[in-house]
């Protein structure tokens, strides 16, 4: 098993320092460049639709609960939160940790950097992921196997993203997860792994055996609990701590840049780090979003993008953000011994006082726990891809939900990260030359939605007519 960890970090390292990150920096800016900065454009747009969605979202249950009869299709919002249920979880408190650790206080300024350029990719991804969607029998179903399939004509390309997300979310991804709450709750209350591990497997399978309905409804119940709760504490945190935030502003400044990073080797560390932490936890690029995104039900594909690369900015620059400033202020960045969850619950800790373990300790459980029943969603929609045996997806869901939680309960902190590292590089590797290749198209989709919108037309909306040189690879959107 040692080996084998030593192997793959070396693989990761590989991949990570000289390829991958050139390549996420690279089409996050030339995204931007050729949405004319539609993350930072369009903020007020994309607060408006997600505003409007909740409020339809609300107004469809209580007439859900009146009627009896209940939607086939999720709303924007809904989609919206089972996408950030997955961002949102390990990545943002773990995992900014670890890349504090090892890259130092300046691995937080390229988290943002990613974030802020990432969600340019974002953008992309999920909507061409609207506009090659595909009907289903209770919900829409899509994501960029199948924009691989119907945009580039390569099945084999499409297969291979398949069995890749498939990996990486509904299998290894969920490692991560039951790997962090088991430590957070030994940490926290010293309880077993095991019976942590058999708790979470059990319930999630409840879940998971429920489909995206249920998954959607959980996570719009999940999502907006924790993610107020987090930001509430670390906000108190901030505010009896403010005299400290300009000295924190310095350190994450000066780190990333610092001179004596460059000449001790922390700027490549913190560079490294920031950006494989940032990607875990947005996924902006990594071709996970956009399977929840194709879901939801709307009146055109830009709307969901935009969606979208709010959940970037929503997911790093704020959650992440918040677990940063609590370990910088805390100082307890440098402890060697301190790493992972452990050094959020300790930061904490030396904040609130005793209850801060235990607070993040539930608050992980919440977090991870909502990744996981995502994560799950992810695989499903990739192996209904490939095929529609249900004797594959019920060994896939046992193992989702039952096989891999047990396995992250109880391996190494530092084996279930390399795993999922090793098939996130070539995950977004796949996605990433997909979208570079179909991205025109979601720069039609957004120069048509700016059309209507500066045309007085409130609620834009689009026609697979739209586009006639690929209307007969569009399923949805009749005219």
């Amino acid at each position: 098993m040692n080996e084998l960890n030593e192997w793959i970090t070396c693989v990761n390292d590989a991949i990570w320092t000289y390829v991958l990150i050139a390549v996420l920096v690279g089409c996050g800016l030339w995204f931007t460049w050729r949405t004319r900065f539609v993350q930072f454009r369009m903020v007020g747009e994309m607060f408006r639709l997600l505003t409007e969605s909740a409020v339809t979202t609300v107004e469809e249950q209580s007439k859900e609960q009146k009627t009896g009869l209940k939607s086939k299709h999720i709303s924007s919002f809904q989609a919206f939160a089972v996408s950030v249920a997955t961002r949102v979880g390990t990545g943002n408190l773990a995992g900014v940790a670890t890349a504090i650790a090892i890259g130092g206080p300046g691995s937080v300024f390229w988290m943002w950097i990613i974030a802020l350029f990432g969600s340019a990719t974002a953008f992309v991804e999920s909507t061409l992921a609207q506009l090659f969607k595909q009907k289903h029998k209770d919900s829409f179903i899509g994501g960029p196997a199948y924009y691989i399939q119907r945009g580039l004509h390569l099945r084999w390309m499409a297969v291979l993203f398949a069995i890749l997300i498939t990996c990486q979310f509904g299998l290894s991804n969920n490692s991560i997860q039951a790997n962090t709450i088991c430590g957070a709750m030994q940490e926290a209350f010293g309880w077993s792994p095991l019976w942590v591990g058999i708790f979470i497997a059990l319930t999630a399978l409840f879940i998971v055996f429920g489909g995206i309905q249920r998954i959607a409804h959980v996570s719009a119940v999940l999502v907006p609990l924790m993610a107020v709760g987090y930001v509430a504490l670390a906000i108190v945190i901030v505010v009896m701590n403010i005299d400290q935030i300009p000295h924190v502003f310095k350190v994450i400044i000066t780190n990333a840049f610092g001179i004596e990073q460059i000449a001790g080797g922390g700027f490549g560390a913190a560079i490294m780090n920031g950006m494989k932490r940032g990607l875990f936890s947005n996924e902006a690029g990594e071709g996970s979003a956009p399977n929840v995104a194709a879901t939801a039900s709307t009146t055109h594909p830009v709307k969901q993008g935009l969606i979208q690369a709010l959940g970037v900015f929503t997911d790093t620059l704020l959650v992440c953000s918040c677990t940063a400033f609590i370990i910088l202020i805390s100082g307890l960045y440098d402890v060697p011994e301190l790493n992972g969850i452990a050094l959020t619950q300790s930061a904490l800790q030396s904040e609130v006082g005793s209850a801060g373990p235990v607070f993040i300790a539930i608050a992980i459980f919440l977090f991870a726990f909502s990744s996981i029943i995502g994560n799950y969603y992810y695989g499903e929609a990739n192996i209904r891809f490939i095929t529609n045996n249900s004797t594959v997806m019920t060994v896939y869901r046992l193992f989702s939900g039952g096989v891999m939680v047990m396995f992250g309960a109880l391996a190494s902190f530092e084996l279930v990260w390399n795993i999922v590292d090793f098939f996130m590089a070539f995950l977004t590797a796949c996605n990433l030359v997909a979208i570079v290749l179909l991205g025109r198209y979601a720069f039609r989709l957004l120069d048509d939605y700016r059309k209507q919108k500066r045309a007085g037309i409130k609620e834009p909306k689009f026609h697979r007519s739209q586009l006639p040189e690929i209307a007969d690879e569009i399923e949805c959107w009749d005219d």
